[in-house]
């Protein structure tokens, strides 16, 4: 008889898949081997009823079924998971340098920051926002001891991987660009990698091009867009009402969402608190 219990286990596992939609990249967040990942799918999917993800070679996405079991159990993970923290040891002190780039700062400060702070009330946050490049750098210095970082899919190894992102072209909801003319460039900082994918892939596609904004602030970079002034970059899930899709441009690569940890934060409880929320609680 098929057990009627939802297994933490098992639900952990599921959220991991579908998080990084890959089974290799959720075993290995996991810390289990992808066959031990694959079982524990079939054992959910048994309980559950009925298939909770479309499989291919290279990724998978979930059903209407999977989708309904996503949005009904995170708060049971954080709940479980905040009462194990509870009963444990004595409350965690310390201080953790926390790098995020720009355009992530907003939803990791709203989003995932204050729970931390609520399970951690003596752990001292300091956060430094800055391209994804430079933040590498300061984990490599360890000026930082955590940071979150935007990398193209494949060219590292290092870090936890939170998720693989395909970035979209946006323009305002109703902006018109004019054929034949420069398109109008709304920038990222230097050292993002969305600032030079965009560059390479028009100049690839020789397609002309002129920097009408070059800002490290994901919020004038938007601004830009909606008001029909340029047109930039996003990840998919940040377009809003006010923008428009531009299918037209060339295609740039999937990137990647990782977290770097410095060398000197591995003896850390306290960082190794917040890495696991921020693993937990990232989405895009």
């Amino acid at each position: 008889m098929i057990s009627t219990t939802l297994d933490i286990e098992l639900l952990r596992t599921f959220h991991a898949v579908a998080k990084l939609g890959q089974f290799r990249a959720a075993a290995a967040q996991v810390n289990k081997s992808p066959a031990a990942v694959s079982v524990h799918i079939q054992r959910l999917e048994a309980i559950a009823g009925g298939r909770l993800f479309e499989r291919d070679n290279q990724s998978v996405i979930l059903t209407p079924l999977g989708e309904r079991l996503l949005a009904t159990t995170g708060s049971l993970l954080r709940a479980h998971d905040q009462i194990l923290d509870e009963l444990r040891a004595t409350p965690l002190k310390g201080h953790i340098k926390l790098g995020v780039p720009d355009e992530y700062a907003a939803y990791v400060i709203r989003d995932i920051l204050p729970t931390f702070n609520m399970n951690y009330p003596e752990v001292a946050l300091e956060i430094t926002t800055a391209p994804s490049f430079t933040l590498r750098n300061l984990i490599g210095q360890e000026r930082l001891d955590i940071a979150i970082s935007v990398c193209a899919a494949g060219s590292r190894s290092e870090g936890l991987l939170l998720m693989a992102t395909t970035p979209v072209w946006v323009g305002g909801a109703r902006m018109a660009l004019t054929p034949g003319s420069p398109l109008p460039l709304a920038l990222h900082a230097s050292h993002c990698p969305y600032s030079e994918a965009m560059t390479r892939s028009l100049s690839d596609a020789q397609l002309d091009w002129r920097v009408i904004l070059t800002s490290p602030s994901s919020s004038a970079i938007e601004a830009c867009v909606e008001t029909g002034l340029g047109i930039s970059l996003i990840d998919r899930a940040r377009v809003k009402p006010t923008m428009r899709i531009l299918e037209n441009l060339p295609k740039v690569p999937t990137y990647e969402v990782y977290l770097l940890r410095s060398p000197s934060a591995d003896a850390s409880q306290a960082v190794s608190a917040l890495e696991k929320l921020i693993a937990e609680q990232f989405r895009l």
